[in-house]
């Protein structure tokens, strides 16, 4: 039986859905006003590996994910860019589809921007203002009242802003009623540049006058108008628990009188480099693309997945060999039993069913990634043991394999898709050369070819396992 942590009862939960039946998941997705980071990618990979599981046991999981596209942050680069708005968030959307095709990410149903639901947006607000948990702020927008929402801050057990809270929207209004109100539709403003042009933020027509929407209201307009007033599982970086999150039941339990808006909330934790949190001042930001550039995906998704979904990651340098080493180990293991090097007998001795059973307990328990990759490793163990012994069958081979292609479909770090890069005898004489004069230590000698090489279009990383060539 499926069980999952919720963060809005802060203990594990049986899934009340049953293989066969529908379910419905909505996980918060960009503002795509940049390149995808790391963090990103932490997330987007645990609840792809997720809903790839759950389809794989009958769920017909429906997986919807917003885009962003409209919000302060691309206003700011907007501006500074010289660009219209829409086409910063365009351009971003494009690049963050992009990095999600490249880490495999497949899993999602439907992206939805909250440009495309302003109708929709419209109408929560209307709603809202005629049950009074919202008002007017003249010449300013509309906000959500959160005195009159008694529950406000169940999710998160608080009501105030702390460091690691994500915030996107600027909702500082000094007429608001309580601290804590954020912004419905926010009054469109004509702003004046650096340069001192004029700058027209993007706007819609609404009762209240040419705006946009807040940051909080997208997502509740789309889940509404996709999954209806209430369903089944929410997800999202541990960030945006407050007050975006919160911030969204409040939202529609207020709009739809019904509770709760998700049965279950479930939260993705914070992804840090050299245990510091990641920032472009401090000189540690990692993009997705930045990463690809330098390791192949599958480097990211093991990465992601051998910590549990919940627990924090820290990225370092030693974390991706440590990597890196185990995916040798499976290639290594997987080239053996394609390719035995003696005779192997018929009759089979590995028992795949107990391996099977304790990788789907791992991952029907909270989604215990860490767990189920262990069990990959002990197949590992113990077709190697028998390999050495020469009592690994035709048929047990072929079991394995069957079964690592099914773990491969959840977790895409199996297998290796990646074409192999011929490289030209030539460049590996020269590697070879340049490796001669490293053990003679010539060191300029050395450094000579290395730069040859680089102009020749070949890069050489020094590694542990020996020098390895890389096309630029």
């Amino acid at each position: 039986m499926l069980k999952l942590y919720n963060t809005l009862s802060r203990k594990k939960e049986s899934i009340k859905s049953k293989p066969g039946k529908k379910l419905r998941l909505f996980v918060c997705g960009p503002t795509v006003y940049d390149y995808s980071h790391l963090g990103h990618a932490r997330t987007y990979i645990a609840f792809d590996a997720f809903v790839t599981f759950l389809r794989s046991q009958g769920y017909r999981v429906d997986y919807l994910q917003n885009i962003t596209d409209i919000d302060d942050k691309i206003i700011r680069r907007a501006k500074e860019k010289n660009l219209p708005p829409k086409s910063i968030a365009r351009m971003f959307e494009k690049e963050y589809l992009k990095d999600m095709k490249s880490l495999g990410i497949s899993s999602v149903n439907k992206y939805a921007r909250a440009t495309d639901h302003i109708p929709e947006i419209i109408s929560q607000i209307k709603r809202l203002l005629k049950k009074k948990y919202a008002y007017e702020v003249e010449g300013d927008g509309i906000y959500y009242d959160i005195s009159r929402f008694k529950e406000y801050g169940k999710l998160s057990r608080r009501t105030t802003l702390q460091a690691e809270d994500a915030v996107s929207r600027i909702d500082e209004s000094i007429k608001k009623r309580n601290k804590g109100d954020f912004a419905l539709w926010k009054l469109a403003q004509h702003r004046t540049t650096v340069s001192g042009a004029g700058f027209s933020e993007p706007s819609w027509n609404s009762p209240w006058g040419k705006g946009r929407p807040g940051w909080h209201i997208e997502d509740t307009a789309i889940t509404e108008k996709r999954f209806g007033a209430q369903y089944e599982l929410h997800g999202g970086a541990k960030d945006l628990i407050f007050p975006h999150h919160e911030a969204e039941i409040a939202q529609m339990e207020a709009i739809s009188g019904k509770k709760p808006m998700a049965r279950h909330w479930m939260h993705t934790g914070f992804l840090t480099v050299n245990k510091g949190k990641m920032s472009k001042s401090l000189g540690n930001f990692v993009t997705v693309q930045n990463f690809l550039d330098a390791h192949s995906p599958r480097i990211l998704r093991l990465l992601v997945l051998k910590a549990h979904y919940r627990s924090p990651i820290d990225y370092s340098e030693n974390l991706l060999l440590q990597i890196e080493q185990e995916l040798q180990r499976i290639d290594e293991f997987i080239n053996k039993i394609r390719n035995p090097k003696s005779e192997i007998r018929n009759k089979p001795e590995f028992q795949i069913s107990k391996f099977k059973t304790q990788f789907k307990a791992a991952l029907e328990d909270d989604f215990n990634t860490p767990k189920a990759i262990a069990v990959v490793f002990d197949i590992i163990t113990k077709g190697n043991i028998l390999l050495a012994k020469g009592n690994l069958s035709k048929t047990d081979s072929k079991t394995i394999l069957n079964f690592l292609k099914e773990v491969d479909e959840i977790f895409g770090f199996i297998f290796s898709k990646e074409k192999k890069t011929v490289i030209p005898l030539n460049i590996l004489n020269l590697l070879d050369e340049r490796e001669k004069y490293r053990k003679e230590a010539q060191w300029q000698k050395a450094d000579t070819i290395r730069k040859k090489l680089l102009g020749q279009g070949w890069q050489i990383d020094d590694t542990s396992q020996g020098p390895k060539l890389k096309r630029i």
